[in-house]
């Protein structure tokens, strides 16, 4: 489970905008971007090369 202290700080690294927590997929996701940031061992990897692109008909929840 990812820290709510963490997810408070942690930003998108390109936009440096708010990320969404989706605990089901395990991802952090950036709305204006469409992009996911994998966590892995409780860890987020906020590295552009391994974000997943969000595809336009896939929802984003909060």
């Amino acid at each position: 489970m990812l820290d709510a202290r963490l997810l408070e700080i942690i930003a998108c690294p390109i936009c440096k905008g708010e990320l969404v927590y989706n605990k089901q997929n395990q991802e952090l996701i950036c709305k204006l971007d469409r992009l996911a940031y994998p966590i892995k061992d409780d860890i987020p990897v906020m590295l552009e090369e391994e974000a997943r692109v969000l595809p336009a008909e896939e929802e984003i929840q909060k």
